[in-house]
């Protein structure tokens, strides 16, 4: 990290031998080594504050993208509401005493709609799980 060489090192650890004493030395150490520790906490907490920010800056960035495309698809692909149920006219004959006729659509309607039908495969439902045996095994084995 401060590419100090061992021989670098050596001479520091003579001359604090010598400027602090053997006496005083492994109290010097002690403290030092604290001191670090605390340097090297902070620097800890720092990064992680800054990863933190910039995590949240990524996420704002990434819920903008995805906003926007939502919205171009939406533009593209717009919903569109069924039209509103007619009036059941069954039983209720008109003025002129024409016959009551009910208009139901058929398959021949549908093919001139904009949006095809989506076909959806129904869920299959197996009773008991997976983990337990059908009710019929069980009553062939008792």
């Amino acid at each position: 990290m401060f590419n100090i060489d061992s021989s670098e090192f050596l001479l520091v650890a003579l001359v604090a031998l010598v400027v602090i004493g053997p006496k005083d030395l492994p109290k010097a150490m002690r403290v030092v080594g604290y001191w670090v520790g605390r340097a090297r906490a902070v620097g800890r907490q720092f990064r992680a504050g800054f990863d933190e920010m910039v995590r949240e800056a990524e996420l704002e960035e990434m819920e903008k993208k995805w906003k926007a495309e939502n919205e171009r698809i939406m533009r593209e692909h717009p919903m569109i509401p069924p039209p509103p149920p007619e009036p059941a006219s069954i039983g209720h004959a008109p003025a002129d005493g024409a016959p009551v006729t009910s208009h139901e659509p058929s398959h021949a309607d549908a093919s001139h709609d904009d949006h095809p039908p989506v076909m959806v495969e129904q869920p299959r439902v197996v009773p008991g799980g997976p983990h337990e045996a059908p009710a019929a095994d069980s009553k062939a084995s008792s």
